[in-house]
């Protein structure tokens, strides 16, 4: 049996009066499915039944996810500006790489004419230094909160069908994506212009910080202060 820890936010939390539980279920139960068997449990949850998101180790997963033992497993009611915000889609940090693909899925809708994604990788030359790898910082609640009320102003400024953003923490190796965007809308000048200023914005406010390794030591880019290696590193 896989042993999940199950977490329930804002309204869920409520009708189901806790925020986390621990339950045991058979190998090869989809996310989807378990929700059907927490449904079950706890009939009040029953309202949020369309507008629930799913996350496993705190990262958006489709219905179809199979989590493994001792995953963490979140249960996503619509969050702030939802209903007054139907563009927004899933936004959200993580370790493991970006699916630039499920991401465009994510803002796929018959009312588009036009979908422009928007993918920052790590390159291995920046100001003439030979860069070994990126590393990012983020205040994760604060970046997410940042985020999300970035994507609802992109729509708000353009007519957008559905805008997703994804961001990594951790290491990202040359060639890796480090933060993807991506926007539908029904023209493509509006698909555009929505993603060049949610990346614009990102940089400005978001608090994700980049250090970046490079032969000969590393430095917090954009910051004053860099970290030569020691001597005896040289």
């Amino acid at each position: 049996m896989n042993r999940l820890t199950i977490k329930l936010f804002a309204t869920l939390r409520e009708r189901a009066r806790t925020s986390e539980i621990e339950r045991e279920f058979a190998p090869g139960l989809t996310v989807g499915e378990i929700w059907s068997r927490l449904l079950e449990e706890f009939p009040a949850l029953g309202g949020h039944h369309d507008g629930v998101a799913f996350a496993v180790n705190q990262e958006y997963v489709e219905a179809d996810f199979r989590p493994r033992d001792r995953d963490e497993v979140a249960f996503i009611p619509p969050v702030s500006g939802g209903s007054e915000a139907p563009w927004l889609g899933p936004v959200s940090i993580g370790r493991g790489a970006i699916d630039i693909a499920a991401l465009e899925a994510a803002v796929a809708d018959p009312s588009a004419g036009a979908a422009v994604t928007f993918a920052g990788t790590t390159r291995k030359g920046n100001a003439g230094r030979r860069v070994i790898r990126l590393e990012y910082e983020a205040y994760e609640p604060m970046a997410l909160s940042e985020m999300r009320k970035l994507a609802i102003e992109a729509g708000r400024r353009y007519a957008i069908v559905r805008i997703a953003i994804q961001h990594r923490v951790g290491v990202v190796e040359i060639g890796e994506t480090s933060v993807a965007i991506a926007v539908s809308a029904a023209h493509r000048a509006e698909a555009f212009d929505a993603c060049r200023f949610a990346i614009d914005r990102l940089k400005e406010i978001v608090p994700i910080w980049k250090k970046e390794h490079f032969e000969g030591g590393e430095i917090w880019v954009g910051c004053q202060t860099s970290h030569p290696p020691h001597a005896d590193h040289a």
